[in-house]
């Protein structure tokens, strides 16, 4: 499933991408509402709210109530049937949502701290902006938080 998260939803995009879900974002500035919408539809993307009215305007359209990121992912769970995957975790960028695709572990030495790079045989690079992913710390923190879903 594919969504737009309007400029409230960053975080909320972030996670979506986190788990694996083409979630693309809008910024401030970015477009009008009547943009959001003709967006939504030409790229077959569930618009992804905070605002009741934008929400009203489109098929389909989740309404986003409150700022806890876990009530707000519920939300989508719940609404778009999305299932949890630990094994799609960290398969798409977190900054540019293109799919990242995995590198050898000498293409990464100098890109990423000497200590990740010693205690790390896997690695994963963005083919758009070029940040490197591998599972450290963050990894089993990121998953505890997403096995409170399953």
């Amino acid at each position: 499933m594919r969504f737009l998260c309007d400029q409230m939803l960053g975080s909320l995009a972030k996670w979506l991408r986190i788990l694996g879900h083409d979630a693309a974002y809008v910024r401030e500035g970015e477009g009008d509402d009547d943009r959001l919408l003709e967006r939504a539809a030409d790229e077959e993307r569930v618009l992804l709210t905070r605002d009741k009215e934008l929400a009203d305007r489109a098929a389909g359209a989740v309404l986003i109530e409150g700022t806890s990121l876990e009530r707000q992912l519920r939300r989508v769970f719940d609404a778009c049937d999305v299932e949890v995957s630990v094994d799609a975790m960290l398969s798409r960028c977190t900054v540019c949502n293109v799919p990242v695709v995995a590198v050898d572990k000498t293409e990464v030495r100098g890109d990423v701290p000497e200590h990740a790079y010693e205690m790390h045989e896997r690695f994963w690079r963005c083919p758009s902006c070029g940040r490197v992913y591998w599972k450290g710390t963050h990894w089993d923190n990121m998953r505890g938080f997403i096995e409170r879903f399953g």
